[in-house]
Parts: structure tokens; sequence; C-alpha cells
């Protein structure tokens, strides 16, 4: 276990350099300045702008400025906002909360509803049960995410009065959980239609006529060994589909207001702040690291036959 873990934090290196180095140059390589883009239209002393540049480091060449960028990241520094001169670290820490608070609550609805309606339609697979969460779900993969939103919020907020946003705590459990509702959305959908596959498929293997000619009850023989075999796929996707929960909260925090990190990368777009784009992206790669290799490890929890050398 010990080397397989050492071994993927090694295979981890050239892909967060390779992440990190694509975002960077899609923000920094691109025409433009953004030092200039502070003014905009106004005229400006062109050496306030290069003491500026200097200031940042943005006169130096491209790889320099990379190279400076990594040798930062070991010392906790994800660079500093072009205009206000804050710490992208801080804006991190600020804006953070709200995204977590509603990647969970998505992630949990993901879990319970995705993982819930896949058992049941995959064990009653070409039923009504089954059909029905089919269609269901095939409208949350085909509707977008930003009509789904817009539905949810005029349906359930304007029409029904409820998880209306409050000045005192827009960010609360119960404000976030319309939010995390339509985040949820696609993902569920998939995580269903996934777990629905894999239990339909695993309740006709031979080790399943074992279990019941043993004397196994359909209970147990679901939860011991059907279950366990069936989640293998689903853990995997769940374990990806965090990261894409938070890179998809950006839309759904414009559409709800929230301030989380998805709102501070659309202000960063919108005046080009590559510094914080680029260390809120660096933030979500290493989260995606992190939680791709604990669903590694995980498989050998969920099936005792797997072993890591």
């Amino acid at each position: 276990m010990g080397r397989y873990v050492v071994r993927r934090l090694l295979q981890m290196i050239p892909v967060f350099i390779g992440a990190t180095l694509l975002v960077f140059l899609m923000m920094y390589a691109l025409p433009g300045d953004p030092v200039r883009a502070l003014w905009g239209e106004r005229s400006v002393d062109e050496a306030q702008i290069a003491a500026m540049k200097a200031d940042l480091g943005l006169d130096l060449p491209l790889w320099q400025q990379y190279l400076n960028y990594l040798l930062g990241l070991f010392r906790g520094d994800f660079g500093t906002q072009i205009a206000s001169g804050r710490p992208v670290i801080d804006v991190i820490t600020s804006a953070l909360p709200a995204t977590l608070r509603l990647t969970a609550l998505a992630f949990l609805i993901t879990v319970v509803l995705g993982v819930g309606l896949g058992v049941i339609a995959g064990l009653r697979r070409g039923g009504k049960t089954d059909r029905a969460i089919l269609f269901v779900t095939l409208l949350f993969i085909s509707v977008p995410v930003f009509v789904i939103g817009y539905l949810y919020q005029v349906f359930f907020a304007h029409n029904l009065g409820w998880a209306r946003p409050t000045v005192q705590d827009p960010t609360a459990w119960s404000q976030l959980l319309l939010p995390a509702l339509v985040l949820a959305s696609l993902s569920l959908a998939y995580v269903a239609r996934l777990t629905r596959t894999s239990v339909a498929e695993n309740k006709r293997a031979d080790y399943m006529r074992t279990a019941r000619a043993k004397g196994l009850t359909g209970r147990r023989a679901v939860s011991v060994h059907l279950m366990r075999n069936s989640l293998i796929p689903v853990v995997t996707f769940l374990g990806v589909d965090i990261g894409n929960l938070m890179a998809g909260a950006i839309v759904t925090e414009g559409i709800f207001n929230v301030n989380g990190i998805g709102s501070a990368v659309y202000r960063a777009l919108s005046y080009r702040e590559g510094a914080t784009v680029v260390g809120i992206v660096t933030f979500m790669i290493l989260v995606y690291l992190v939680v791709t290799l604990l669903v590694d490890l995980l498989y050998a929890v969920l099936d005792p036959r797997i072993r890591y050398a």
C-alpha cells in the first residue's frame, strides 16, 4: 500500500504541472494586457504601467513567471490580485466555505438519491418504476443546468415561497438546498443510470445465484454481495464528480447569487484577473488529485480482492 501511494503521488506531479501550465498559458499568453485593462478607455502613463508590471513580475518572460508561480505555491502563495493587491489565498479562504457547503450538500443529494434510485431501478429492471426513473434522469441529462436552475427558482422560490434567500445568512444550509438540488441534478442522473446498469448486471452474476443457493436471504445477498461489487464503478464516478460539482458551482452560484468560488472565478474572468483564476483553478486541481487518490484507495475497502503492491 505504501509503495502504491508513493507511486501515485509521483504520478500526480506531471499531471499537476501540465494542468496548471495549461491554465497559466490560457490566462497570460492570450492577447491583451490585464494591467492596462484596469484603466479601461482612460489614458494612462506608460511608466506607471511598466512599474506596476515590474512590481507584479509581469514584465518577466512567460516561463519565468510560471516558474515563480510554482515556487510560490510551496510557500502557500497562490498569487496576488492585480487591481486590489489582495492575496489570492484570501479570496479562496473567504469564498471557499459557501462553495464547500454547496458542494457537500449537492454531493449528499447525488449519493442518496442517485444511488437509491439506481438500486431500485436495477432491482426492478424492465418494470414501470425502472422506466419512470429512466425517463426522469433523461430529462435531467437533456435540460441544461441554467434552465433547470431558472425553473426551480420560479417554481419553488417564487411560486411556492420555499428557500427564499435571507439577508441574515444567504449561505445557510436551508438557503443552499435549492441551488444544491440544481447543482446535483446532472450528477444525480448519471449516478442513477450507472448504478442501475451495474446492479442489473451483477444481479445475474454467478456469485449471486450461489449466494441464494446457500440459503442467504434476498436482502442479505443484495446488501453484502451485490452492493459492494456494484458500487465500484459508482465510487469512481463520484470521486471524479466532486471536482465537477465544484466547477459546476460557477453557473449555479451565479443563478442563485451565492458568494462562493464560482462567483469569484466569474468576477475574475470578467475583469481578467488572471492571478485569481489561476490560483483558484490550481486549488481545485489539488482537491481533484487528492480525491482521486482517496477513491483509488477506497477500492480495496469495497472489494477485498483488490490489493495494492
